[in-house]
């Protein structure tokens, strides 16, 4: 059996919408979008990262990240300050902690629903063969 390769490209991004569209709504009473939540994750992951290094953990431009981030310290999620050379550091504030643990919450609910359909073995074989297919 041929698998038509067009079909599973629109399969995975099919997936990949649906956990974004479930996600956003989701995060929505916690006052903070998927891609919101997402760069608190990164900011928190990763605390002496640069700009650039979390524009890229978040799949952005420098430029679109660096308007959402301006943002998230105008809503007082995160502070910004001069780092070394022209490095910008990103901290989170409480808020920021904070919305990013509700975000967990609301993310660890809606992924149970989302992969509901999948026992462990199944979940287990997805993970392994996207992360052949990202591995390059």
């Amino acid at each position: 059996m041929t698998v038509e390769l067009e079909a599973l490209g629109l399969a995975i991004k099919r997936a990949q919408y649906r956990n974004h569209r479930t996600m956003d709504a989701a995060l929505r009473p916690v006052g903070i979008t998927l891609v919101q939540w997402d760069a608190l994750r990164a900011i928190a992951r990763m605390p002496e990262a640069s700009g650039h290094d979390l524009a890229a953990a978040t799949f952005q431009s420098d430029q679109a990240f660096g308007t959402l981030a301006n943002r998230l310290a105008e809503r007082g999620l995160i502070v910004r300050t001069p780092g070394r050379g022209r490095r910008i550091v990103h901290e989170l504030t409480d808020a920021g902690r904070a919305a990013l643990e509700e975000g967990h919450a609301v993310a660890a609910d809606v992924l149970d629903d989302l992969f509901a359909p999948l026992d462990e073995v199944q979940r287990a074989a997805l993970l392994e063969t996207l992360g052949r297919l990202t591995s390059h």
